[in-house]
């Protein structure tokens, strides 16, 4: 028998990836400034409300030869909604 879309539901998994919930705490930490991270099949979008923020941030992670993530980690920005 199907199981009901509560049952289903149940079951998964709501939690945020690791990876994410660290790009989103160095953004807070160093700069305590809000950001959204949207996670794709391989790669990682970061949004932030500031050019001048994703540019230092784009800038650190080309630094850093090993930073951990294998995904392609792209660098957005947008003034119209509040990220923190």
């Amino acid at each position: 028998m199907a199981d009901s879309l509560f049952d289903i539901l149940q079951r998964k998994d709501f939690s945020e990836p690791p990876e994410i919930a660290a790009i989103k705490g160095y953004i807070q930490e160093h700069f305590h400034a809000g950001s959204e991270v949207l996670p794709r099949e391989h790669e990682i979008i970061i949004v932030v409300t500031s050019a001048s923020l994703a540019s230092t941030l784009r800038c650190r992670s080309a630094n850093q030869q090993t930073s951990g993530f294998s995904d392609r980690l792209i660098y957005k920005t947008t003034s119209l909604v509040s990220l923190e």
